[in-house]
């Protein structure tokens, strides 16, 4: 080996952990390659949430003349599931299998309703495009295939994540839960930026024929992905098992005690409320950039990525921080202190007519939605019973999904309706290109970023006064 090739394995394996991204989590037991390829579970998760939310939101409306109103009723499918997660995680804690695996059986599940739902969507959409134009097709046909297809793509998305995040709790310690909520969040973005992209380039050339292999080809990669994410990750345990069954607990006795932790609804409360505030601009950021902004097509697909780049910060500096010792629920209203400044700078952009306050605001907004996120879910992992794990991820999963989407839908009906109401007041200042609407909704996400701080406040002085040093007692005299 050459004296060149032996320097640089030796600046390498010499190179400081901080310089590796999640380089401290690891343990003998735990080598970083294992972590990566845990996170792989949220690479499939994210292709699901583009492929749902971006690509075949504007294939149905443009390419297949889907109603607009249908194509937001079949988005929010999804949803239905997402209540369900606090149920899923706590199956998960006490699921008694043969092979001794409590979370590996609900991924695969997970991943098979996942692998089903993209097998049949396709062939749904299609059945649901043409039944206008043959007498042949009777219309409840392609709607209800295409609901079912989006039902088992949701239910998918949230079994595979609720438990895999359980999974990845219990196979590290406390100490490093920052440090893995922010690898699982990196995964979840860069899944989301990559298959953005490859979707964007694959049907540049729309063709129905196309359109059904890219939608399989994400069937597949589903199953490949979450197959290879939990491979001999989880330990196998025959005595937790059906070999040594041993009394099922009811949910609700489950969700009672877990609701007698200290400050549980309030926890879940911040997560509803910063999740919501952060998630209403989610569908309104791109159509007030080309509306109210005049930014072309182009420029507008670019704040995905700058939003997406202020996640990815914002992930990176709250593993860093919270593992050096912050607390928690700090860096989480740190979050939603952030958005207040950022949402002000989105709605000045407007009357002064900025861009570049817009860009700024936009990047700020995924920076504190970031850190919000990751304190949350740092708290919830951290403070969660060891035999509770899956029923306290499935429960901020829960809330944090239904907010989000909760938080979407009322955005788009605020918008409309403001923008009515002042047609009907004004009909000359109406209009598509009328701010009112969206700056309605920003000015709504800043009142709810401003009680989610309210609503921290108790939980953030309870952190510094239990950080605050005891005062020591002065040694008796002899």
């Amino acid at each position: 080996m050459s004296r060149l090739r032996l320097k640089l394995l030796h600046t390498w394996a010499t190179l400081s952990p901080r310089f590796l991204p999640f380089a401290d989590i690891v343990t003998p037991d735990l080598p970083l390659s294992r972590l990566f390829r845990l996170s792989l579970f949220q690479v499939s998760v994210g292709m699901a949430l583009v492929l749902l939310v971006g690509t075949l939101n504007r294939v149905m409306i443009v390419e297949l003349n889907v109603s607009a109103a249908l194509v937001g009723l079949m988005l929010a499918m999804p949803l239905v599931f997402a209540p369900l997660r606090a149920l899923i995680g706590f199956r998960s804690d006490h699921h008694q299998s043969a092979l001794g695996w409590r979370r590996v059986p609900f991924i695969w599940k997970g991943s098979l309703a996942q692998f089903s739902g993209f097998a049949l969507m396709p062939f749904a959409l299609l059945v649901l495009a043409k039944q206008g134009e043959s007498g042949n097709i009777a219309p409840w046909v392609g709607q209800f295939t295409a609901a079912v297809s989006f039902l088992l793509v949701g239910a998918g998305v949230h079994t595979v994540q609720t438990a895999g995040l359980a999974l990845a709790t219990d196979l590290t310690p406390s100490e490093s839960h920052p440090r893995v909520v922010g690898l699982m969040y990196v995964s979840l973005l860069l899944g989301m930026i990559v298959s953005a992209l490859l979707f964007g380039a694959l049907l540049v050339d729309f063709s129905p024929g196309r359109l059904v292999r890219v939608i399989q080809s994400a069937a597949i990669a589903t199953m490949v992905l979450n197959v290879v994410a939990v491979w001999k990750q989880e330990p196998r345990r025959p005595e937790r098992g059906v070999l040594a069954p041993r009394p099922d607990p009811s949910f609700r006795d489950a969700w009672a005690k877990f609701c007698e932790g200290e400050h549980t609804i309030r926890r879940l409360a911040i997560v509803g409320l910063g999740t919501m505030a952060f998630g209403m601009a989610d569908i309104l950021l791109e159509p007030f950039g080309g509306h109210v902004l005049n930014l072309t097509v182009s420029a507008t697909t670019l704040l995905t990525a700058l939003f997406a780049a202020g996640g990815l910060l914002g992930f990176g500096l709250a593993s860093k921080v919270i593992a050096a010792g912050a607390e928690s629920y700090v860096i989480a209203r740190r979050g939603a202190l952030i958005g207040v400044p950022a949402f002000l700078l989105v709605i000045a952009a407007a009357p002064l007519q900025q861009p570049l306050l817009f860009v700024i605001g936009n990047f700020l907004i995924g920076f504190g939605g970031a850190l919000f996120g990751h304190g949350t879910l740092t708290a919830t992992m951290n403070l969660a019973p060891r035999a509770q794990v899956g029923l306290a991820l499935g429960a901020w999963g829960a809330v944090q999904a239904t907010a989000a989407g909760v938080g979407m839908g009322l955005s788009g009906a605020i918008r409309d309706i403001v923008n009515a109401v002042e047609a009907a007041v004004s009909p000359l200042a109406a209009g598509s290109a009328s701010a009112t609407g969206y700056l309605a909704v920003y000015g709504i996400e800043v009142g709810l970023l401003l009680v989610t701080i309210l609503v921290t406040a108790p939980l953030v002085r309870q952190a510094l006064v239990e950080r605050r040093p005891e005062p020591t007692a002065p040694e008796a005299v002899a």
